[in-house]
């Protein structure tokens, strides 16, 4: 089932061949690794956090920058697609958090498991799913991750436990992956994510609660973007110190702009629960360049100042490559072509979805149980009965 999306891994490696091709013609001693500082961290009830500084490669440098620009590129072509109305149903955009699923994923381990709401566009990608498979979704083909079935909000993939469309809904789902991979003994963790939006429902105090008294490998992480829909984190909120609303569970707060600091405090998370010290509550402050959805223009409760401003000095992307380049990583010219390259495969992916055939009616009836019960039908199953 998988096998079909993972062609992004291909492309990476042939970002990763032009790179090298390019390394051996006028590029004098380029570094293979540098040292990075990283943004402060904010502690709750922790007596140490992760490191203030991280060594980087070259590899990992040109591959964090590949996939941040791939899910940017691929966002901006979903937009364009739903302006165009090909797109059905809801669709929100990851575009300006990319630093947050893909330092995430630099931080896990196979076998991690990862759990996220609604935009979950950037984190199949990072899971290692195709751009083909997410926007095949998005309108609805069956090259689609779920077949055309899902749409925006429900796509899944090997230990992606998706996108869900229900606010919240999702964190005591995740602190039951995270019971099951206690209960099997495994040495994984599963990454629990929420928005400052969803971070006041009821229900994610009650994953908290059980997942501190059973000792649950969970990371509660909090995805930051400063906007619930609408409204402004500190408009809805009591307390904007996410990482501490737990109370009685250790908390991390972590500038969701920075990479490599989201990757070092994602292991440090990690060890920390691996030694048997129970959840943690994981803060990543970050921003949103879209609105809530695209039914949302995102300038009616903040001005365009505010989301030029944060591209301009805080954009992901460009901090990120700026540092490689000073650091001697990459050069600028290679960046581009990095760009380049991803831009063209990203449209590749569009034309392709855009071609592939949409699912058949009796898809819909298709996968409402794992294994047909014999004797049990189900009713609505036969398109016959529903006219």
């Amino acid at each position: 089932m998988f096998g079909r999306h993972l062609r992004c891994f291909e492309l990476s490696k042939r970002v990763k061949r032009l790179l090298q091709r390019s390394f051996s013609v006028g590029v004098p001693n380029p570094a293979e690794s540098a040292t990075f500082n990283l943004s402060e961290y904010k502690m709750y009830m922790l007596d140490e956090g992760p490191p203030k500084q991280t060594v980087c490669s070259k590899e990992e440098a040109q591959s964090y920058i590949e996939k941040m620009v791939r899910i940017r590129q691929m966002e901006n072509a979903c937009s364009n697609l739903y302006k165009e109305r090909k797109v059905r149903g809801f669709c929100h955009l990851y575009a300006g958090q990319e630093a947050v699923g893909v330092g995430i994923e630099a931080g896990l381990k196979p076998g991690d498991a990862l759990i996220t709401s609604y935009r979950c566009h950037g984190l199949m990608i990072t899971r290692g799913a195709s751009v083909l498979s997410v926007i095949s979704e998005l309108t609805g083909r069956t090259t689609g991750a779920s077949m055309g079935k899902g749409g925006s909000m429900h796509m899944y993939y090997k230990n992606f436990y998706g996108g869900n469309g229900i606010v919240g809904a999702q964190v005591p789902i995740g602190a039951g992956v995270a019971l099951a991979m206690k209960y099997r003994k495994q040495e994984n963790v599963c990454v629990d994510m929420y928005g400052d939006g969803a971070a006041n429902q009821g229900q994610v105090f009650e994953a908290f609660n059980l997942a501190k008294l059973w000792k649950l490998p969970v990371i509660f992480l909090c995805e930051n973007n400063k906007y619930g829909m609408g409204t402004a984190d500190c408009r809805s909120s009591a307390s904007i110190d996410y990482y501490t609303r737990a109370s009685y569970i250790p908390g991390l707060w972590v500038n969701g702009m920075d990479i490599l600091a989201v990757r070092e405090a994602i292991r440090f998370c990690r060890n920390w629960i691996m030694a048997g010290n129970g959840p943690i509550v994981f803060e990543a402050e970050t921003y949103r360049y879209f609105g809530h959805s695209m039914s949302d223009p995102g300038t009616s409760y903040r001005t365009r100042d505010e989301i030029d401003l944060v591209r301009k000095q805080r954009d992901p992307i460009n901090l990120f490559s700026q540092s490689v380049i000073s650091a001697g990583l990459l050069t600028d010219a290679e960046v581009k072509e990095i760009n380049a390259i991803v831009k063209k495969e990203v449209a590749q992916d569009r034309d392709q979805a855009e071609t592939s055939p949409e699912p058949d009616v009796k898809l819909t009836y298709e996968h409402v149980h794992k294994q047909p019960i014999p004797g049990f039908p189900v009713r609505g199953c036969d398109i016959l009965e529903m006219h």
